[in-house]
């Protein structure tokens, strides 16, 4: 049986052999290839509408997403799909995965997960991993992360920072498309975020299973806002 709490992960040193490091870092790749640079999730609108202007905004707006959408939400749902794994349990594998459509507030944030997803289910047989559910489903990018960090033997403090890292990346790429930022200021950027990757996974160990779930109309609303703006760099 999951657990409802994951136990605190980011406390201790990592410790990850040459080709655990070597797998984590293929599947968090800027080029894997999984459609990640084709969605703002919700930041394209939230800059044209003016709500995010400069570098210190896109940190603040990039900031809140990791700790209470991905500290809340993906990086605890990712432990747990790989807790079932461990376990063998297919059925609460689904059951998680499940949860994890039913969180993405708006057509868009469901879109991006499930057409990631899609691409990933794709990719990963290419790669030596065996399909886990047999039937033609919407799998959640989340859920098949999981698969291959199971698979590769990637442990599951490794498995969260890799994804919270990988997240961080597109989101400051889109930001130095959109705001636009320049390459020394996207730098920077990510080193001042650098520290909230390791709080958002130990943040995401907190979180019971009834406390599963993010609150930010904000971003909801920017990203069901997207589907109708009148000029777009990203998908909706």
């Amino acid at each position: 049986m999951v657990t409802t709490m994951m136990t605190r992960m980011t406390t201790k040193p990592l410790e990850l052999n040459p080709m655990e490091l070597v797998k984590l870092m293929h599947l968090c790749s800027v080029s894997l290839p999984v459609g990640a640079y084709s969605f703002s999730q919700g930041m394209e609108y939230a800059i044209d509408a003016g709500w995010v202007k400069s570098t210190d905004q896109v940190h603040d707006w990039i900031e809140c997403q990791l700790l209470f959408n991905l500290g809340r939400v993906d990086l605890p749902l990712l432990a747990r799909c790989m807790a079932a794994l461990k376990q063998n349990d297919i059925a609460q594998l689904q059951q998680w995965n499940d949860y994890l459509i039913a969180c993405r507030e708006t057509r868009e944030l469901r879109m991006t997960d499930l057409a990631m997803g899609e691409a990933l289910k794709r990719l990963l047989p290419t790669l030596g991993v065996a399909p886990v559910f047999t039937k033609p489903e919407p799998v959640s990018f989340v859920t098949l992360f999981a698969v291959a960090c199971s698979e590769w033997k990637i442990s599951t403090p490794a498995a969260c920072l890799g994804f919270a890292w990988a997240w961080l990346e597109n989101q400051v790429a889109a930001a130095t498309k959109l705001v636009p930022l320049g390459q020394t200021q996207a730098q920077t950027l990510v080193a001042r975020l650098q520290t909230t990757v390791p709080e958002a996974v130990d943040l995401s160990t907190t979180v019971h299973d009834e406390q599963l779930g993010s609150c930010l109309p904000g971003l909801a609303m920017a990203s069901a806002l997207h589907e109708t703006q009148y000029s777009r760099l990203f998908r909706s």
